[in-house]
């Protein structure tokens, strides 16, 4: 499954240049509550700003964006440029551009055409896109998309249960902690539209479309990690941000990570090669552990963000 690059949203996003420029006489109009803007690099591992404030109904991401950062923008005021200094650039052969997510989905048109609404959480970063065109879910916005929903849908949420015994359980509650409406058996179905979790080793996992997408590498799922079996077993190995393995984790190491099967709704694993790998995955949902983190590998109560980062330090 191909993902979307900076080429193809380009174009969407010169068709959507002309509503900018229409736009900006727009008055600032009624509130709809607060919204929630970070600014990172590097996958998330450089904050470059954090924001929460009041947006307006005559909001887009794009306005929301420019209201609290120096940004520059191309095509019309259609496509960000820089953001507080920082601009797209090739670094080492390498592409440099910035992307952004809505309650943690890869936003499918442009920012100056996704309106907003209050509780919503926005996150803009610039990263090496030479592995993967696009990163169609990321985890660093949770408790979205399960408390904000996804692209206009109800935030429904099912969590199945693949084997994963006692992590399942976990899993529901951590997200009925933070307001989720959960539902969800072992071998039950999610409804049309719903956010699904699925839980389990992987052994049980990889023969779900979705969660298969992994082992096709970041350029399909848009995830940074892959399995490899040693002796029998499932271990779980780390990319870099190019791509390639950078790191074998321990045999209870799991993995918490989003991805996107087609146009449908956002699908989170909470993985591992173990029962113990699978637990160790489930006890990370948590802002704590999630936050600007695009997934992370849990292990031993320590988190490791994904993707490793490339090359010296």
């Amino acid at each position: 499954m191909a993902r979307r690059g900076p080429a193809v949203a380009i174009a969407l996003l010169l068709l959507g240049a002309a509503l900018v420029t229409a736009g900006c006489g727009l008055g600032a109009g009624n509130g709809v509550g607060t919204v929630d803007l970070t600014v990172t690099r590097e996958f998330g591992a450089v904050k470059m700003s954090e924001t929460s404030a009041e947006a307006n109904e005559s909001d887009t991401v794009m306005r929301f964006l420019e209201g609290n950062d120096e940004i520059e923008t191309r095509y019309g005021g259609g496509y960000v440029k820089s953001i507080d200094g920082v601009s797209e650039d090739e670094r080492g052969g390498h592409p440099y551009d910035w992307f952004f997510y809505v309650n943690g989905l890869e936003s499918p048109v442009g920012a100056a055409d996704v309106s907003l609404k209050g509780g919503e959480k926005i996150w803009w970063d610039i990263h090496d896109w030479s592995a993967s065109q696009g990163v169609p879910a990321v985890v660093g916005s949770w408790p979205a998309p399960f408390t904000t929903g996804w692209e206009g849908h109800d935030p429904a949420v099912f969590v199945e249960c693949l084997g994963g015994g006692a992590a399942c359980g976990t899993t529901a509650k951590a997200l009925e902690a933070e307001g989720a409406k959960v539902g969800g058996a072992a071998g039950g179905k999610a409804p049309n539209g719903a956010i699904r979790v699925v839980v389990g080793p992987w052994t049980r996992l990889r023969s779900d479309p979705a969660a298969k997408l992994l082992e096709d590498g970041p350029a399909e799922s848009g995830i940074y990690a892959n399995f490899e079996g040693q002796g029998g077993d499932w271990r779980l190995v780390g990319l870099d941000e190019d791509g390639k393995k950078a790191r074998t984790f321990g045999a209870d190491a799991g993995l918490v990570a989003a991805t996107r099967h087609f146009e449908g709704p956002p699908v989170w694993l909470v993985t591992g090669g173990t029962r113990a790998a699978v637990r160790a995955a489930a006890e990370a949902l948590d802002t704590a552990d999630l936050r600007d983190h695009y997934a992370v590998a849990s292990e031993a109560g320590a988190v490791t963000p994904l993707p490793l980062r490339s090359g010296p330090g």
